[in-house]
């Protein structure tokens, strides 16, 4: 199971929106997805109770049930699974990033998300698992994104190139508990969260072939010891 979290220590950096939009993709893609949703607020939750879909599978848990949780939906044959953390609470991302194979954090520009960041990343980094800013919320013309993710690469670390720009279909679709891709499957939109899955998958495989290259080489080091 390929676990990814989307963390921001920031409310409304759009965390939930990107975790179901994701999520859906992983679904419409043939992968048995699921989603942990760690946020008191359960909106990820209460999404999934407005859908008729049965993928994916939303679970609402406490983090302190987190590898329960997880190791219930692996059981289950979840192949990728997405864990939406709450904002303000460090001990929930700890404890997701740790868990994760890739952590995401949705940043939109503008300066208080911005200067927020840091603080993910500082907590993030700690438990050194693959992460990349994905810039959220971009005017659709203009140079904010650029602007704004040349100042957050300068924080030392990787910008996603799939960028998500502020689109009505990303928060009408969720009112009847579907995703733009399904709300408009043709839509810039979907276009653009299908750019962000397949760059997390690209991340996943090169995430996981990296663990399984240590894995082997500690093995190796263990049998000549």
């Amino acid at each position: 199971m390929k676990t990814v979290s989307i963390i921001s220590q920031k409310g409304g950096a759009g965390k939930t929106t990107l975790a179901l939009h994701l999520a859906v993709a992983s679904a419409l893609s043939g992968r048995n997805a699921a989603i942990i949703d760690l946020d008191p607020q359960a909106s990820a939750a209460k999404w999934s109770d407005r859908r008729t879909v049965e993928l994916p599978v939303v679970l609402s848990a406490h983090a302190s049930r987190l590898p329960k949780e997880m190791k219930r939906v692996q059981d289950a044959g979840c192949e990728t699974l997405f864990l939406d953390t709450a904002p303000h609470s460090d001990s929930a991302a700890l404890e997701a990033a740790k868990a994760s194979n890739l952590v995401l954090i949705p940043c939109r520009p503008a300066i208080l998300d911005m200067e927020a960041i840091t603080n993910t990343l500082g907590l993030v980094k700690t438990t050194q698992t693959p992460v990349f800013v994905v810039m959220n919320a971009i005017a659709s013309q203009g140079h904010e994104g650029d602007e704004a993710a040349e100042a957050i690469a300068a924080l030392d670390v990787e910008v996603c190139p799939a960028r998500i720009v502020n689109r009505v279909a990303f928060s009408r679709s969720l009112i009847t508990g579907k995703t733009a891709q399904e709300f408009e499957p043709d839509s810039k939109a979907a276009q653009e969260i299908e750019q962000l899955h397949m760059f997390m998958c690209e991340q996943l495989q090169t995430c996981i072939n990296e663990q399984a290259g240590v894995s082997q080489h500690v093995e190796q080091i263990r049998r000549r010891a």
